[in-house]
């Protein structure tokens, strides 16, 4: 049973969202989805209790001859680095279904299609150990977000939604074509086409350099544009702000982590030669990302907006801690793309919650809500104060061990790189604390706002086991962390010291 729990996984929401074609009555539609959901989630903590974190290798590993010809096959499998974003997934898809329940009251039954479809294609990317596979997931988790923000997005959706499938589409080409290329040069050397992740992995390292860097930058380029990395990022805002609440969540809890996923899985321990040559160009990126996403944020007069341009800034830190190869900083990576799904996922969930009362998001419009909306106030500075990274909660962590591993980074070999991306904790709290001052604090000027309800319980139950886990990360990460310890440790040792002699860095 154990070789098949990834399969059940990805087959639930499937069939979940085949049965609900068949349905009729919007309660009954809801309830099923979320039923659906919760399965896909309980069979993602079996994995996690089941999962030995001393294990350096695949777990609940399965593959099935597919395209025999291609050598092709359904080969999955998890280890340290994608357990977390799977049960990560399989924990906000529920919370989303919850939170939609009274926003969406339009095409119900289309909406719940789309999202159990879309969580599919997710945990298909994370556990795929074909690429050939993986490219099929990464291309069909497209389609139900595209409907998901044209369908029930806002006034400009139509063009927000085809400017994302454009963008990450140009990109999936060109890693398409990196595959192939992959497969064929594997054909030399193994003497049959392969797309096998766990076969490449020992065939790929060994590409010669220009053909090794012009292959990095292909999946690099599309793993980039997910992230999304700075200048590649004029996609995010549109699309965050334009989508649903929902659409908004998963967009910025798990669409965007499936990009530094990608530059962790598949460019680190592939082409580790061309990872070390392009880290410092793609660290300065990622701080330029840090500093412009949060004095973009600083500016934004849309809250929605605000939190979408803090993503920009907060996966910066992300690619910034993969290119330094320390075991600190990759571990502060992994943790980080967990601490940012739950915090900017809280954060979008709010400004939907407020949003659905007043039908605004212009932050000049509120004021001195706090003595209105006392709970909902509590729940926005909680979220913003993770989101700054607070010691005590769970973005101080991610944070911590990434600036440590940058500092001490073999790879980028100086701590300027540090100096600046610290300078996006300072900001983050500007742009945040900022936008809290203005919306909860204050006299109320604003008429509308004396009239507006408090959370009601539905909304807590949706954001309470979002908030525990805030904190569980913050006080004790030893609890996830050690899950990714022995992963980690592998890419570090394949890149790193597999690579020392070959481009000359310095050990120490």
């Amino acid at each position: 049973m154990e070789n098949n729990l990834i399969t059940y996984l990805l087959a639930l929401p499937v069939a979940g969202s085949i049965i609900i074609l068949y349905l009729k009555k919007d309660n009954i539609i809801r309830y099923t989805g979320l039923i659906f959901s919760l399965a896909v989630f309980i069979i993602s903590l079996v994995m996690y209790f089941r999962f030995d974190p001393a294990i350096d290798g695949f777990q609940f590993y399965h593959k099935t001859s597919w395209i025999g010809n291609l050598n092709i096959s359904y080969q999955v499998g998890v280890d340290g680095l994608s357990l977390l974003l799977v049960m990560l997934t399989a924990f906000l898809t529920p919370l989303t279904l919850i939170s939609s329940w009274s926003a969406i009251n339009k095409k119900v039954k289309e909406f719940t299609f789309f999202m159990l479809l879309l969580e599919m294609g997710m945990l298909g990317v994370f556990v795929s150990l074909d690429l050939f596979l993986f490219y099929i997931f990464w291309e069909a988790m497209l389609i139900p977000m595209y409907f998901i923000i044209g369908i029930w997005g806002g006034e400009s959706r139509i063009y927000a939604s085809v400017k994302f499938f454009i963008y990450t589409m140009f990109g999936s080409l060109l890693m398409l074509v990196a595959i192939v290329w992959l497969g064929v040069y594997a054909s030399g050397v193994l003497g049959y086409f392969s797309t096998d992740y766990i076969e490449l992995n020992n065939v790929a390292p060994g590409i010669a350099g220009t053909m090794q860097n012009f292959m990095f930058l292909a999946f690099a380029f599309s793993f980039a544009i997910k992230v999304p990395l700075f200048p590649l990022h004029t996609w995010l805002p549109d699309a965050h702000v334009q989508a649903p609440t929902a659409g908004s969540v998963i967009l910025a809890g798990v669409l965007l982590k499936m990009g530094t996923y990608g530059l962790l899985r598949f460019c680190l321990p592939l082409f580790p030669s061309a990872s070390i040559y392009f880290a410092p160009a793609i660290s300065i990126l990622a701080i330029i990302g840090i500093i412009y996403g949060a004095l973009v944020a600083m500016v934004q007069t849309d809250m929605k907006k605000l939190v979408a341009y803090s993503s920009v800034a907060h996966l910066g830190f992300v690619v910034l801690g993969i290119f330094a190869m320390t075991q600190e900083s990759i571990q502060g990576a992994v943790i980080q793309m967990v601490n940012h799904g739950l915090s900017t996922g809280a954060l979008f969930l709010l400004v939907g919650i407020i949003y659905e009362r007043t039908h605004t998001r212009e932050i000049s419009k509120y004021g001195g809500i706090a003595k209105v909306v006392p709970v909902f106030s509590f729940a926005l500075l909680f979220a913003s104060l993770s989101s700054v990274g607070l010691p005590g909660l769970n973005g101080f962590v991610g944070e911590f061990l990434i600036l440590l591993g940058s500092f001490k980074s073999p790879v980028l070999n100086s701590w300027w790189y540090t100096v600046f991306a610290a300078s996006g904790v300072i900001f983050a709290a500007v742009y945040l604390l900022w936008m809290y001052q203005r919306v909860a604090f204050g006299e109320i000027k604003n008429p509308a706002m004396k009239d507006i309800k408090d959370m009601n319980k539905r909304e807590m139950l949706v954001l309470a086991p979002v908030f525990i886990f805030i904190v569980w990360i913050g006080v004790y990460p030893g609890t996830f962390l050690k899950v990714s310890e022995v992963s980690t440790k592998h890419v570090v040792n394949k890149v790193v010291n597999n690579s020392i002699n070959e481009v000359g860095i310095n050990a120490d």
